[in-house]
């Protein structure tokens, strides 16, 4: 049985809304929390980064190493399907568990982060907002050399890098009232703004089907997203590597790579014009 052919069928009531989670950018190179082989990690807590100087130090030595490999991070196929799957009509936007920021680059127009998008710091005082570039490069003018130490070194799920030397780092502090730095992210230990997730609930209220694709739906978020779209009966697709919470109640479920199935199925859906980019 053609297991894309069905996930497709889910489309016949009208445009279906996707959420999706770590594997799909695991395709672009960012490493996952919870893939298989993947050593145990614990992200950081908001608790961590507010009350503790060393856990700052270690945030922002760590942004600023893996910043250089996260400029080499390009969208998939994957990624690229899903804005062909919404420009043909089929998907009315995708909801995304990811801060990467790597929907919007690929050309998705309705993106919902529930997360946050780590592109963006804003002071925890006055509440201005920086660009990651900015406060990198603040970073290098208050600890230079650090980040040339430290070139290669591995990059993390966040997309943070392993580093040392921590004791003396200097971390970037905010220009216009001296207050701390975070990224616009929602750290382990926060809650996602009521208006996003009130935006991706309505995106699953008008949605004919769900698609899950690439997350366990290990966050209680993701769950919510799933337990309304069993409450309005409308079926729900899931495509991951590996085991996730929404299994037992899939109308279909494809155990495989997320990219290689969005693009077949919008080979299906949304064929691209002849010479077209997958």
């Amino acid at each position: 049985m053609d297991q894309v052919a069905d996930l497709a069928r889910l489309f016949a009531d009208g445009p279906v809304a996707v959420l999706t989670g770590a594997d799909i950018s695991t395709d672009s190179g960012i490493p996952d929390y919870r893939g298989a082989g993947t050593p145990p990690r614990t992200p950081m807590s908001i608790e961590q980064f507010m009350a503790d100087p060393a856990y700052r130090r270690r945030f922002w030595a760590g942004a600023r190493v893996g910043a250089g490999p996260m400029q080499a991070i390009e969208p998939n196929p994957g990624h690229r399907a899903l804005a062909r799957l919404e420009a043909a009509g089929r998907i009315d936007g995708v909801i995304t568990q990811n801060v990467d920021g790597l929907h919007r680059r690929a050309g998705s127009r309705s993106v919902v982060e529930l997360h946050g998008s780590g592109a963006t710091i804003r002071c925890t005082e006055c509440a201005a907002r920086w660009t990651r570039a900015e406060v990198l490069h603040w970073f290098d003018v208050a600890n230079p050399g650090y980040a040339e130490r430290y070139a290669g070194a591995p990059l993390n799920p966040d997309g943070d890098a392993e580093v040392g030397e921590l004791d003396a780092v200097r971390v970037p502090r905010c220009p216009a009232c001296g207050g701390l730095l975070r990224p616009d992210v929602v750290y382990f230990g926060e809650v996602v703004p009521p208006s996003v997730f009130a935006e991706a609930e309505r995106l699953v209220n008008e949605a004919g089907a769900l698609l899950l694709a690439g997350t366990s739906l290990a966050v209680n978020t993701g769950v919510r997203l799933l337990h309304r779209a069993e409450r309005r009966g409308i079926p729900v697709g899931v495509i991951n590597r590996g085991p996730t919470a929404a299994d037992s109640r899939a109308s279909v479920r494809i155990e495989g790579g997320t990219t290689e199935t969005l693009v077949e199925l919008a080979g299906l859906l949304a064929p691209a014009a002849p010479g077209g980019a997958v």
